[in-house]
């Protein structure tokens, strides 16, 4: 449908701030955009960026659109707040009884032996506090600590800084997220995709043109099947290639509080605990950004939350406004700008 009037100042705001991300995305990596060689190798599927796209949802219907919103594309760290997802029906399944316990009480892969590694809890994996050390899939954890987002592309990070206890130290971190991503795996013993189709976008009505992968150093074996432990981000290639349109169903699941036509898809509570703010980071919750106290993002209110991924891929849901939006390639860091114009249509 067209763009209802009151929304174009927020689709030209959208169209003007474009990002600065260059439209061929293997190259971007491979000159060391997140870090230098060799840790920069993608060891995953990429693919070139689209132009700008994203629609506007308002009470759940489509008030605005911009660009190819059909068009399939990388979506990098958008990719963990569908893993929280994921947690969620874990939890709800009864396949995770206590987001407090040790994961070693229920994922026996080695991966959780250490004395780093044997307290850390479903919770601290979900929250980015889970200091967790190692290598997987040929990464290893230093590559990403002293990362910091407010400077990503420019500061230096990879430094082999001491650990903190498990709980005790907030960092992103995107081997220890894919870390998660395998336990979840093996608490499944499914594909997540499948899993992620099944219980999510099928019901909601999403297409089947997204696809949701892993490293090819990413096989494991499950009970004698060869499945592919996907990634929490495109950091080294792979992760969840999407169009808008899904990612905007995606989103609204969630301001419906994770209901459907009436029928429950995520388990009653999991929305909120998802958007409580962590200890050691007021503006994360469980793998999904947050806006508490309005500090994040000042138009929007403080009940908001984004899945974000680098490049500029963002769904906003405000729930408090009845919003839920998806920016394909936009500068995140004129999200507010966008926000603000947003709102003002439905003031």
């Amino acid at each position: 449908m067209p763009t209802l009037p009151a929304f174009a100042p927020a689709v030209d705001f959208a169209l003007s701030h474009e990002s600065p991300w260059p439209r061929d995305i293997r190259a971007h990596l491979e000159v060391g955009f997140f870090e230098p060689p060799p840790a920069n190798a993608i060891i995953g599927p990429v693919a070139p960026r689209g132009a700008p796209n994203g629609l506007i949802l308002y009470n759940g219907r489509r008030v605005a659109e911009w660009g190819d919103t059909q068009r399939v594309d990388m979506t990098f760290s958008v990719a963990k707040s569908y893993l929280a997802l994921l947690a969620g029906l874990a939890h709800g399944d009864g396949l995770i009884p206590d987001l407090d316990a040790p994961v070693r009480a229920l994922v026996d892969d080695g991966g959780f032996d250490s004395p780093q590694n044997a307290a850390i809890t479903w919770r601290h994996l979900l929250t980015n506090t889970s200091e967790w050390e190692g290598t997987l899939f040929g990464k290893s954890d230093l590559i990403d600590r002293g990362r910091n987002l407010g400077v990503e592309g420019q500061g230096k990070k990879g430094l082999a800084r001491p650990l903190h206890k498990p709980g005790e130290y907030w960092e992103y971190n995107d081997v220890r997220v894919n870390r998660l991503s395998l336990a979840l795996l093996r608490l499944f013993r499914r594909p997540l995709p499948e899993v992620f189709a099944e219980r999510i976008t099928r019901p909601i009505g999403a297409s089947q043109d997204w696809r949701w992968l892993g490293y090819e150093t990413s096989w494991v074996d499950i009970e004698g099947r060869r499945i592919q432990s996907v990634s929490g981000g495109g950091h080294w290639g792979g992760g969840v290639f999407i169009h808008a349109e899904d990612q905007a169903l995606i989103g609204q699941l969630t301001l419906q509080d994770g209901v459907w036509d009436g029928r429950r898809l995520l388990p009653e509570g999991w929305v909120a605990q998802c958007a409580t703010p962590c200890a050691l980071n007021p503006h994360y919750g469980l793998l999904w950004w947050l806006n508490t106290g309005r500090t994040r993002w000042p138009s929007a209110s403080a009940r908001s939350w984004c899945f974000s991924g680098a490049g500029g891929n963002v769904t906003w849901v405000d729930p408090d406004a009845g919003i839920t939006a998806v920016l394909r390639w936009v500068d995140q860091t004129q999200l507010d700008g966008f926000m603000k114009a947003t709102l003002a249509a439905v003031a």
